[in-house]
């Protein structure tokens, strides 16, 4: 039976310098967001549109989550499979086009993950276990582009 799963965030703009949106240059664009009994998340826009640096923008956020979706799912199949892995370190990276509008929209997240498993023959089903992550990460499959792998495998000495 399909289940239905609720998530709720919080936002509030925290970048009024005092005059509102009264122009361009004259508010910040920080925010905070949480969820309920969760640290709270500085952000901000990218500084390409006058953002913080030093803050997390929901590009940044997409491109996480859509990294640690993969390894959250990747681990539980490793479990199901009986692959021991011992560390997982990833190198995500994602790719955004403007249009001459002002608008945009990602066209591709690449995913890097470096896996240490536990033994040599754990390695073969690797490539397989990647692929079944993929079709099974919520967040992969909520997005219009593609979500690419190039995964490396270590085993643990």
């Amino acid at each position: 039976m399909d289940q239905l799963h609720r998530y709720q965030t919080h936002l509030v703009w925290t970048g009024n310098n005092g005059s509102g949106t009264d122009g361009y240059r004259n508010y910040e664009r920080s925010y905070r967001l949480w969820v309920d009994n969760k640290p709270v998340i500085e952000g901000s826009s990218d500084p390409m549109f006058r953002g913080d640096r030093e803050k997390y923008n929901p590009e940044d956020l997409l491109v996480a989550a859509l990294s640690s979706c993969h390894m959250l799912s990747f681990l539980h199949v490793c479990v199901d499979a009986g692959v021991i892995v011992t560390e997982y370190f990833d190198d995500a990276e994602g790719f955004m086009h403007f249009d001459k509008k002002g608008g945009g929209r990602f066209t591709e997240v690449i995913l890097r993950p470096r896996v240490t498993v536990l033994r040599d023959e754990m390695v073969d089903r690797i490539h397989e276990l990647h692929q079944k992550a993929s079709q099974n990460c919520f967040i992969a499959n909520s997005v219009n582009f593609p979500v690419r792998h190039e995964p490396e495998t270590r085993v643990a000495h």
